[in-house]
């Protein structure tokens, strides 16, 4: 990704595209790496406020989505925040066994009426920050689930029951 492409992230269940998300996350990582939190959190709304439009209601909330991406880039744990329901990606180049498990994917999802996010994620790069050694590979809720074939349907409708399970508790 370029330094000023844009990305999308999720911001309270809605997915926001962000300019320079990547270029402000490195410069910041560069600067402080080191600082606390609050530091990381107000050095990214000022670089990323430049390019991109955040209402003054919604700075927390975009700060925290902000963190969260710092941290994954550094490699450090990080909240897996998610909306209602299930998140779900789809990781492949969108060869046909790729595009085959999304739809299985949506299929599920629409057979079991399961508010669920789907992405499907086809840079190479983003593929192998989840650790995949193979394609397709199928993510539930931050959880590798599947890789290196095209799961049923019937299989998705039980990671998904299992997913949702998991929420109860």
């Amino acid at each position: 990704m370029g330094r000023d492409s844009v990305e999308k992230i999720d911001v309270q269940g809605k997915p926001i595209g962000i300019v320079g998300l990547t270029g402000a996350i490195e410069e910041v990582a560069r600067h402080y790496a080191e600082s606390p939190r609050e530091i990381v959190e107000k050095e990214l709304l000022v670089r990323l406020s430049v390019k991109n439009y955040i209402p003054d209601r919604a700075r927390p909330q975009y700060g925290k989505v902000f963190v969260r991406e710092f941290n994954k880039f550094m490699g450090r744990p990080y909240d897996k925040e998610r909306a209602d329901g299930v998140t779900i990606t789809i990781l492949g180049p969108g060869c046909y066994q790729c595009n085959e498990l999304e739809r299985n994917v949506i299929d599920a999802v629409a057979e079991m009426g399961v508010p669920a996010s789907v992405e499907h994620v086809m840079d190479i790069k983003k593929i192998g920050e989840y650790g995949v050694m193979g394609t397709p590979a199928l993510v539930v809720n931050g959880q590798v689930r599947s890789v290196g074939r095209i799961a049923s349907k019937a299989e998705i409708r039980q990671l998904l029951r299992e997913s949702l399970k998991d929420e109860e508790n």
